[in-house]
């Protein structure tokens, strides 16, 4: 008696696609002849698991076999399916060419994504990556930085196609120029990698001296690159074509180069906002007055400090921030106060605070203090009545 398709797959009936894909992954691995040779149970074993994935990955498939089992792929199919149900005269699988489209497509439909012949091996030259490190200012106004790095690069002899001057590689006749032999392994069609040109499809006769045959050779380059007013941290800007060259003329990879911005001594970005904390007098934060202040353009605004002012108060300078990425507007600039408390006071300078304090301390002059000494009395029950 066959055995149940989901049990096959270890699978239950509620299975989505992806769970029963990846169970069959998993399956088809583990009794894959080439793990396993010579192994005739586990050689059984494995065309269970692709007799049982066949049918669970098509819906249709799968709803004819979870209402009449086994019978909707033989004689007994039921109403509706004619015969086997499927066409399969005589029951059971059809795995040649001819039939569901073949073992071989069905494996290599699930572990390389495609189905059918293959293209050659693709030798695109690798994505490169670097640090651009750059002032808050230049991050502001956007600036050119100049970079040297040493990377794989075309060979200017063969122009990057690995032959000699003067010639050109062949396609190879192993493989007819996709990159892949396909050889019969009993049951089974299996493909690998072609030997005769590791993957490329021609074979180079006469290799280019100066690269020997690669089609790229190390080369160091200085590069200019281009940051844009308002950059971020962490913004990848990409050079096109910059990375290493690829082999036997394929294309290059990119350059990515990752903005780092140097830590500044008097602003803090925020997003598109700067702040700036200033220390300011307690004399200026009673009685008020004004500071000049550097904006992050390197040119001076005038701030008011009002009467009265505490410490953490923030005051906003509208449209003084950073250009804002790809944008023609500015983010605002932050101010916050510090206010300094005197230190190495003379003892006349100490008289003088306590006479002052002395003068000031009313609920008029000081509302805080006043009302929570007033509180506190209440709770302690000290309270002058």
């Amino acid at each position: 008696m066959a055995r149940d398709y989901y049990e096959i797959l270890g699978v239950g009936k509620s299975a989505t696609p992806q769970e029963i894909k990846s169970a069959y992954r998993k399956k088809a691995m583990e009794y894959h002849p080439d793990r396993n040779k010579g192994d005739k149970a586990t050689e059984e074993k494995f065309k269970e698991v692709a007799q049982a994935y066949e049918v669970l990955s098509d819906d249709q498939k799968k709803a004819a076999y979870d209402q009449y089992g086994h019978a909707a792929f033989s004689g007994g199919a039921g109403p509706g399916f004619g015969g086997n149900g499927f066409g399969n005269q005589g029951g059971g699988f059809d795995f040649s060419q001819g039939g569901f489209g073949g073992f071989s497509d069905i494996f290599e439909s699930v572990f390389t994504g495609t189905g059918g012949q293959r293209e050659a091996q693709s030798f695109e030259g690798e994505n490169l990556r670097c640090n651009l490190e750059i002032t808050l200012e230049e991050a502001f106004q956007g600036t050119t930085k100049q970079i040297r790095i040493t990377k794989m690069d075309a060979c200017s002899t063969c122009k990057g196609s690995g032959a000699a001057k003067g010639t050109h590689p062949a396609t190879c006749t192993a493989c007819k120029g996709t990159g892949h032999i396909r050889t019969q392994q009993g049951f089974f069609m299996m493909e690998r990698t072609c030997p005769t040109c590791n993957g490329y499809g021609k074979v180079i006769k006469d290799p280019c001296s100066a690269c020997h045959g690669q089609g790229q050779i190390k080369a160091t380059k200085t590069l200019d690159i281009a940051v844009p007013p308002g950059v971020e941290e962490g913004v990848q800007i990409r050079l096109k074509g910059e990375g290493n060259a690829g082999m036997y003329g394929a294309p290059a990879g990119d350059l990515y180069a990752f903005v780092h911005i140097k830590t500044h001594e008097l602003f803090v970005r925020q997003g598109a906002d700067l702040l700036c904390r200033i220390p300011i007098s307690m004399i200026m934060a009673t009685i008020g007055g004004s500071i000049d202040l550097p904006t992050i353009e390197g040119k001076q605004v005038t701030l008011k400090i009002p009467a009265g002012t505490q410490p953490g108060d923030k005051f906003r300078l509208k449209d003084k921030g950073m250009n804002i990425y790809r944008r023609s507007s500015r983010g605002d600039m932050y101010v916050e106060v510090r206010v300094e408390i005197p230190k190495n006071l003379s003892k006349s300078q100490q008289e003088f605070l306590k006479d002052f304090d002395k003068a000031i301390a009313s609920n008029k002059n000081q509302p805080d203090s006043f009302n929570f000494f007033k509180k506190m009395k209440k709770f302690m029950g000290t309270e002058e009545k």
